[in-house]
């Protein structure tokens, strides 16, 4: 049961702690460990509560669900699995970024974050201290964003039945504004802004996965920034339309919003903001940047009159915050179009998805 408030929460990180979890009796997870008896007790006991019940609030029960306070009636759902290779990179983990993804999503409808679950399939024979570092970073991030985990799910599978390790998380947050913030609120002459430049988480993986060498470092950009769209709402900043810009990176971002709105979008490409490495790399790897995965990055549409104060917000966290391009119109074609015009013309951008 949680009744602690999550504006009580602090807003800082903690240091890390010891794991209460014999880690040295059990240097890999067990099928047992999942199995419902003594040890998967154990492993949740000492191991998920710990790290979970954060300062000033109260250790969930061991229940078949858990009670919350819900401040408003209008709430956003969102879920994410995550199995990823490697599990750590730069600038990130599998653990940060199942809870910054899930956190970001409740923050596309303008939601503030309540409440997480998380899920967690294990692959019998994976490192305790691995699971660990993992269960670690998701709980500075919960710090971080302000937001409780508050009920979770242990699954531990045989030797090969996965690639180690898989995370779901699912999010509730409060939505407090009236506004429709979807591609059926998009109009022409809206402007798009980018807060980020785009393309260095999927770049960083590539790289780390691959083990290519450049002579540099990419590090993912794996951050949450619900809290930096609530800023924007309390700014009277006038959103229609939100896109994390995740899987399939920004050109899959425009293309959903093209063809869910039957929209022409025309884009400056020499405006897209690109970190120099990500730039080098692309051109040297013959990768496309604009597919390329962001994990902090988003998109918002807003009318012309809200956009010199989107970007001073925007700004605040990202001096790279800018705008890329216009609503043109409605468009003919089921999926949309969009323009992506540079000092040599204009292309399609077709989704590759």
């Amino acid at each position: 049961m949680v009744r602690s408030a999550v504006s009580q929460l602090p807003t800082t990180q903690s240091s890390k702690f010891s794991c209460p979890f014999p880690i040295d009796h059990y240097p890999t997870v067990r099928l047992e460990h999942g199995e419902g008896g003594k040890l998967m007790r154990q492993l949740i006991e000492q191991m998920f509560l710990p790290a979970f019940t954060l300062p000033g609030q109260r250790s969930p029960t061991l229940h078949d669900s858990t009670e919350i306070v819900v401040p408003c009636p209008k709430l956003a759902f969102s879920t994410n699995s995550y199995m990823m290779r490697p599990f750590f990179f730069p600038g990130g983990n599998i653990g940060g970024i199942s809870v910054y993804s899930t956190i970001n999503n409740l923050g596309m409808s303008g939601a503030r974050p309540l409440y997480l679950t998380t899920g967690f399939l294990i692959e019998e024979g994976f490192s305790t201290k691995t699971l660990w570092r993992i269960v670690q970073s998701m709980r500075q991030a919960s710090l971080q964003s302000r937001v409780q985990i508050v009920a979770g799910d242990t699954r531990v599978v045989p030797k090969g039945t996965i690639d180690g390790i898989i995370i779901n998380t699912s999010g509730v947050g409060a939505i407090e504004h009236n506004l429709l913030i979807s591609p059926l609120s998009v109009r022409p002459g809206d402007i798009i802004l980018v807060n980020s430049d785009i393309g260095r988480h999927g770049i960083a993986m590539i790289a780390q996965e691959a083990g290519r060498e450049w002579g540099g470092t990419i590090a993912s950009d794996s951050a949450p920034f619900a809290s930096l769209i609530l800023h924007l709402l309390k700014s009277r900043v006038e959103i229609h339309c939100l896109r994390d810009i995740t899987r399939g990176g920004l050109a899959s971002a425009l293309n959903a919003i093209a063809q869910m709105g039957k929209l022409t979008i025309q884009i400056a490409e020499n405006s897209i903001p690109l970190h120099k490495d990500v730039r080098e790399v692309s051109k040297s790897w013959g990768i496309d940047p604009l597919y390329g995965d962001s994990a902090g990055c988003f998109l918002a549409i807003i009318p012309p009159s809200s956009v010199k104060l989107a970007l001073e917000i925007l700004r605040t966290q990202n001096p790279r915050a800018c705008a890329i391009g216009t609503i043109v119109g409605r468009s003919d074609r089921a999926t949309g179009l969009i323009q992506l015009q540079d000092t040599k013309g204009q292309r399609f951008l077709e989704n590759k998805r």
